[in-house]
Order: structure tokens, then sequence, then C-alpha cells
């Protein structure tokens, strides 16, 4: 598991059925291309968040995969239509088999 991996999301509280939300997301990560050298000239091993997957209500409604060319702490902004009350679970793949989970609940007025 790669050390400091935090990932934050950000959601609207409530919103009206059939509205558009903006969601955003950001996870810090180091991500390690696997292309950069050590100051011993040894190859720095690959480490990169390679998948990024989020659910309402267990429906997907995005599904990315990541390359290594991404930048550190990758940031998401994806807009989405809330049909009801529920939840986003988002999740964020590591290379080496870490999975980092969240979820943020909506209301629907």
């Amino acid at each position: 598991m790669a050390k400091g991996v935090k990932p934050r999301v950000k959601v609207p509280k409530s919103a009206s059925a059939g509205e558009t939300i903006t969601i955003k997301s950001l996870i810090s990560h180091k991500m390690e291309s696997g292309q950069r050298k050590d100051k011993e000239g040894n190859v720095i091993p690959r480490s990169i968040i390679n998948r990024f997957v989020v659910d309402f209500n267990g429906q997907n409604v995005i599904d990315v995969t990541l390359e290594p060319a991404i930048s550190t702490n990758p940031y998401f902004q994806f807009d989405a239509v809330v049909p009801e009350a529920g939840e986003f679970k988002f999740t964020w793949y590591d290379d080496d088999g870490s999975v980092y989970e969240t979820s943020k609940s909506i209301e629907v007025n």
C-alpha cells in the first residue's frame, strides 16, 4: 500500500430529483510512472492509481482507466444526474493491489 494516500470527494448534500450536480474528487498519491531514477540511478518502480470508478446506488456512473502519464494527486470533476436519494461510492485501484474507497450520500428534496 502506498504511503499517505488520502481520497477526498465533494458531493452536494442535497439536490432536486433529476438535477445535474457537479462532483469533485482528488486522491493524494505520488503516481510514479516507472520511468524516473533515484539518486543512485536505480529505476523507481511504477506505482500509480490505474483505475477510478464511481457508482450511484449500485449503478456505474464513471469508470476511468489511468495511464502513467497522469499527474500526481489525480483530480476529477464531472457532472451527474441525481434521479433519487442515495449514495455515491468512489473507488480507486492502485498498481500494488490496494483499493481505496469512500462514499457520500445525497438527499433529494
